[in-house]
């Protein structure tokens, strides 16, 4: 299993990107091609074990900035270290991709390098939250399409139950809709729209509506949103276990009555503080791109491309691409025998 990382992306680059991903290989036994300036990979390799796994350097002259347009930077710059390692890819050299950079230009250029999977109208980034339960909660869509139509909701949520079955393991995923109430007549138009849709949608187990507080609970798998909901959705949980993290840290150490409580308590402490980290998840899957693509958060550390790494690797061995277009090549049979009568 091979994994093309671009090298150049997040808030760090190299320095942070580099050190993560050889953690990854030698996590989930990968090789890898680390895409981006070549020097600069090269001078961050010489200070890192690479005992047994191996690392192959494709060199990218250029670089997509966080501050880029998307697409127009895809199309101008088109030797960028995202486009390269998609090629890699696209030409079978490796078996997934994991970037942490412009996530609209990854989207972008792996729509141009890759392509849809067939019946798939837009893509979807999923993601995973932890729950009350000890579990994940999976929200679809983070972003890619803020948009949407109905139809576009409808083929997320398919991807998402594959992807909670696929990767999760999860047997029969409790799948909800996100609105302001439980009710069936809640919701905004869309929400409306896609909730008959998705109550006629053989295959999956839909338990209706979901409101923003039932996304931790660990009642509910799959979390169906727009972009932009899903978007706002997952930054505020992270703003809130970075605030919760930080709360607490300020109050155990506020007394040395406290500290001395704390250290008792430091072990449970640090599970906290782990299973609350944006980093333990490390990567969201692009969904609907003929090809494995692993989005890393901007500012994720060598943890979180370890992480990513570990997703990629996953998708790509459980063929996640490949039960995707099964899914949706059987429901498109399936719609098409009903319309025939």
């Amino acid at each position: 299993m091979r994994v093309a990382i671009d090298a150049m992306g997040g808030d760090f680059g190299p320095s942070v990107v580099v050190p993560g991903a050889i953690a990854g290989a030698k996590a989930h036994d990968s090789d890898l091609i680390l895409v981006g300036d070549e020097a600069a990979i090269n001078a961050v390799l010489q200070g890192l074990d690479l005992t047994g796994i191996n690392v192959k350097v494709v060199h990218a002259s250029q670089t997509i900035e966080m501050s880029d347009h998307p697409a127009q930077a895809v199309r101008r710059k088109q030797d960028n270290s995202i486009s390269v390692a998609l090629r890699c890819v696209k030409d079978g050299s490796a078996d997934a991709m994991v970037s942490a950079g412009n996530s609209g230009a990854v989207m972008a250029a792996a729509l141009m390098v890759l392509g849809r999977i067939d019946g798939i109208d837009r893509p979807a980034i999923t993601g995973a939250v932890p729950n009350a339960h000890g579990g994940l909660t999976t929200i679809v869509d983070l972003g890619a399409v803020t948009d949407p139509k109905p139809l576009n909701m409808v083929q997320q949520t398919m991807m998402a139950d594959v992807y909670a079955r696929t990767i999760l393991g999860l047997q029969k995923p409790r799948i909800g809709l996100m609105a302001n109430g439980e009710e069936e007549s809640k919701g905004n138009a869309l929400v409306q729209k896609v909730h008959p849709m998705l109550k006629e949608l053989e295959g999956i187990n839909f338990i209706g509506n979901v409101e923003g507080r039932d996304v931790l609970t660990g009642e509910v798998d799959v979390v169906v949103a727009d972009g932009f909901t899903g978007n706002v959705l997952l930054k505020a949980i992270e703003g809130t276990a970075r605030m919760l993290l930080s709360v607490i840290k300020q109050e155990i150490t506020s007394s040395t009555t406290r500290k001395l409580a704390a250290a008792v308590l430091k072990p449970a402490f640090k599970e906290v503080q782990r299973k609350l980290d944006p980093n333990s998840i490390g990567g969201a899957p692009l969904l609907g791109v003929d090809g494995a693509v692993i989005i890393a958060h901007g500012s994720s550390n060598a943890d979180a491309i370890n992480n990513a790494v570990g997703v990629g690797v996953t998708a790509a061995r459980k063929d996640m691409r490949g039960a995707i277009a099964t899914r949706v090549a059987s429901t498109r049979s399936a719609a098409s025998e009903e319309a025939a009568g």
